[in-house]
């Protein structure tokens, strides 16, 4: 039976310079997005955490890993995280989990999941606010036109 291949990302808390990204790619092979601040890197391991660790031990080192997820989804639509945290916020997020009665990979996930929703709310009501905005102006049947002709186009990246 053969090993599989992994897909992971990198999140870099700075970016590379060109010399730095060429010493990393020596030790395991990388893409790289225009800014290198985000690298892509297969790697062999028997399961995602597996090779999450193995990428960690062999670049961590190297680069200034903020973190690693799986490029795809599981089964279960979930993508994994590794997370690094610096040894007095690991305490903090410990005894937190505790207090909760959870694990700190279970805290961590919910404060996620958490955090995901509020933004989710948010987003759904700015968008909200914002048509309201636009029918006090025009007619339903302008806007829907106008949003027909905004998605046949290639859309530009969003404004954060």
């Amino acid at each position: 039976m053969t090993m599989p291949h992994h897909a992971l990302e990198i999140l870099l808390t700075r970016p590379l310079s060109s010399a730095a990204l060429h010493r990393a790619a020596r030790v395991l092979p990388l893409a790289a997005n225009h800014d290198a601040t985000r690298l892509m890197a297969l790697v062999h391991a028997k399961t995602p955490h597996q090779a999450t660790r193995r990428l960690r031990h062999r670049l961590g080192a190297r680069l200034p890993i903020d973190v690693i997820t799986t490029h795809y989804p599981d089964a279960d639509c979930k993508v994994l995280l590794n997370v690094a945290f610096p040894p007095a916020v690991h305490t903090v997020l410990k005894a937190e989990a505790r207090r909760a009665h959870q694990s700190p990979e279970h805290f961590v996930e919910q404060a996620l999941h958490r955090a995901l929703a509020q933004y989710a709310d948010q987003e759904a009501d700015r968008l909200d606010r914002a048509v309201r905005e636009l029918l006090a102006h025009t007619t339903p049947a302008h806007l829907i036109s106008a949003v027909g002709h905004a998605l046949i186009r290639l859309p530009e990246r969003p404004a954060p």
